[in-house]
């Protein structure tokens, strides 16, 4: 009769001198994967200690705005008000023009906005698709007009305005400002971008230039456009120096020559530092609202190839 060896145990307990195999060395993958997981964390790291930097002052002007005058002078970096007040902002709008100042911002940025990005473009298109004499001449001026700083053309501006009497007029603020060599050169790069074959079907069906830029390659250039409108839209609604020297009558002041204003200590004595960044914080909430509301849109060169 014949036996069969049973299998060994499985419960059984391992000796006691069993030898253990070292840990094997990690792989070359996992050193790399553990260096570029080291590396995002500090890099990580420096852009968050950059954006504190970047973003504290303008913690420190809202926090002060809900200060006292008081509080404001003796902490200023303080983020947490020791009293906390809506002063600044009742005097703002019960003790000063800070509505007309508003309506004016908005009425002259609504139009330099809609000029510019239809001038502007308009102006691109020419250079990019038409072929007339002197274009390189002219697109040369227009990189030369864009190297000079602004401040430079105040006084011509002023004396120009006088002599065609458009000095202390909503004229005056409004048409130096809606044509902008910047403008012009973003959209005759991206006109530039867009194959001229989009426009062959609308030639061969008859549409003229204006027509062909209108309704064919315009909405092409829709981000380029919504960069563009973001940028005029800010320049007008921040323009100092331009509304400085063409205008003296109060009641033209824009937010911006209204505000400085109150540095110049119209509105009482003292530093008034919540009265100031109160100001300056109403200010800036249109410029934010509309860059967060279109900053996906600046510049998306693929959504225009994919319109189109």
């Amino acid at each position: 009769m014949t036996t069969t060896a049973l299998p060994p145990d499985l419960n059984a307990a391992a000796p006691a001198t069993m030898v253990r195999t070292p840990p094997r060395p990690p792989s070359g993958a996992h050193r790399a994967w553990r260096r570029f997981h080291i590396g995002a964390i500090l890099s990580y790291t420096m852009l968050l200690l950059f954006a504190i930097v970047y973003i504290y002052p303008f913690l420190v002007a809202i926090s002060s705005s809900f200060k006292t005058d008081g509080d404001a002078t003796n902490n200023p970096l303080a983020l947490i008000p020791q009293t906390w007040t809506v002063a600044a902002y009742q005097q703002l709008f019960s003790g000063s023009p800070l509505p007309l100042w508003a309506l004016n911002s908005a009425f002259i940025t609504i139009i330099v906005t809609a000029a510019r990005v239809f001038f502007d473009s308009l102006a691109g298109y020419a250079l990019s698709r038409l072929k007339f004499r002197g274009r390189t001449i002219v697109f040369s001026a227009l990189i030369a007009v864009m190297a000079v700083p602004n401040v430079v053309l105040l006084i011509p501006r002023f004396l120009i305005l006088k002599q065609f009497g458009l000095y202390d007029s909503y004229a005056g603020m409004i048409i130096p400002l809606i044509v902008d060599a910047g403008g012009i050169f973003i959209m005759k790069q991206f006109f530039e971008s867009i194959p001229v074959s989009v426009e062959e079907a609308a030639r061969i069906d008859g549409a003229g230039i204006f027509r062909t830029f209108w309704t064919i390659v315009l909405p092409m250039a829709r981000p380029a456009l919504v960069t563009l409108f973001i940028l005029s839209f800010q320049g007008s609604w921040n323009e100092f120096g331009a509304f400085v020297v063409s205008r003296q009558n109060p009641n033209l002041n824009t937010l911006t020559t209204g505000i400085a204003s109150l540095f110049s200590g119209q509105l009482g004595s003292g530093n008034q530092f919540p009265l100031k960044l109160a100001a300056a914080i109403l200010m800036t909430i249109p410029v934010a609202t509309i860059f967060f509301i279109f900053q996906r849109k600046i510049m998306n060169t693929t959504e225009g190839g994919e319109k189109g």
